[in-house]
């Protein structure tokens, strides 16, 4: 934890390197992770009710936001360690995140291969279980994606910068559509990916100065969430060029309310879901997917909204719930890799949020 944040533009990254944890890093990650949550949440629910309730309008604030953040922080760290030599990198950034899609993709299965098998056969679910490594499989793309990012970041090394930075906003903007999931995500979203490495100094630099004027970043954040609101609304958060600009100025969002909370040691509980977010995005399919069928099944409640909030709520702490199952049952290979899967030397001391 660095309690007192960081300092400006590279000494803040710099430092960052030297603690185990940066406070507004984890707070960000965890408003990230629960809206991710959120969205899956709800929309299912609302699809298998045929209609909508009132955290329909939470998921659609979010959504020029939530992943471009998402992204952004996951690039943060990047800078600290893509000269590292090849072996090491591709361990941890490659083959760490491959392991999980493995292991994960490979659970979901087992819950819906039987559903699967009976619109068609277990022969066409095996063929869709192969392919499931080539399209990324359900809620699991976000992991798929994030060693290609890697890779071609550090591939792209010595190319100038501005001019990866220009393509990659040109292919946001360009909203390509060819069904795949890998090619049409890497082109809408490797631009904020990229900008988190690029520009990281700066956003250690934004989450100093929301730190020390608090006044002025809830000025900012009023301006920003009436606007982020309105052009929602207004269907405008969609057009080229302006879904890019929300992205980025809702990514600064988050880290400012990020740094704010931090500053102020409220919400623990996000900074928690930041700290284990990878726990989170594994296991949630599970428990929410479980509380959707029953509520909707039952009917104990008639409220979409209120069903919504509450499959919102255990798809998160079920998740965690798993996680400490999984520690007592000795079941850790769940949540981390064993020796075995590492190709190089495992690392001994406090892990950044990079390498999660």
């Amino acid at each position: 934890m660095a309690p007192s944040g960081t300092s400006a533009a590279t000494g803040g990254l710099r430092k960052a390197s030297a603690a185990a944890r940066v406070d507004w890093v984890d707070y960000a990650k965890g408003i990230c992770i629960v809206m991710v949550v959120m969205m899956h949440s709800v929309l299912g629910v609302e699809l298998a009710a045929g209609e909508t309730g009132f955290m329909h309008v939470l998921v659609a604030f979010a959504k020029p936001f939530r992943m471009p953040d998402f992204f952004l922080i996951s690039g943060l760290f990047l800078p600290l360690v893509i000269d590292r030599d090849w072996r090491t990198y591709l361990d941890r950034k490659v083959v760490h995140f491959a392991y999980f899609y493995v292991v994960w993709v490979t659970i979901q299965f087992g819950f819906k291969a039987p559903a699967f098998a009976a619109e068609t056969s277990w022969r066409d679910v095996g063929l869709l279980y192969l392919e499931s490594f080539v399209e990324p499989f359900g809620t699991l793309w976000f992991i798929y994606l994030l060693p290609i990012f890697f890779v071609v970041t550090k591939l792209t090394r010595k190319f100038p910068p501005l001019a990866i930075w220009l393509v990659a906003a040109a292919l946001e903007t360009a909203r390509i559509t060819t069904g795949w999931t890998a090619i049409d995500e890497f082109c809408a979203r490797f631009v904020y990916f990229y900008s988190g490495y690029l520009f990281a100094p700066y956003v250690f630099t934004l989450s100093d100065r929301a730190r020390n004027h608090p006044a002025y970043a809830l000025a900012a954040l009023a301006a920003w969430a009436l606007a982020n609101a309105g052009l929602v609304a207004s269907g405008a958060s969609e057009w080229k060029i302006v879904s890019l600009l929300l992205g980025f100025a809702g990514a600064c969002a988050i880290i400012t309310i990020g740094t704010l909370l931090a500053r102020a040691h409220w919400c623990n509980f996000l900074r928690f879901c930041g700290e284990h977010s990878i726990v989170i995005y594994l296991a949630f399919f599970l428990p929410m997917a479980a509380t959707r069928t029953l509520l909707l099944h039952t009917g104990l409640i008639a409220d979409i909204g209120a069903v919504s909030l509450i499959v919102t709520i255990v798809g998160v702490l079920g998740s965690l719930a798993i996680w400490q199952a999984a520690l007592r049952l000795h079941a850790d290979f769940l949540f981390e890799r064993p020796g075995a899967f590492w190709i190089a030397p495992k690392k001994t001391g406090p892990a950044l949020q990079a390498a999660e």
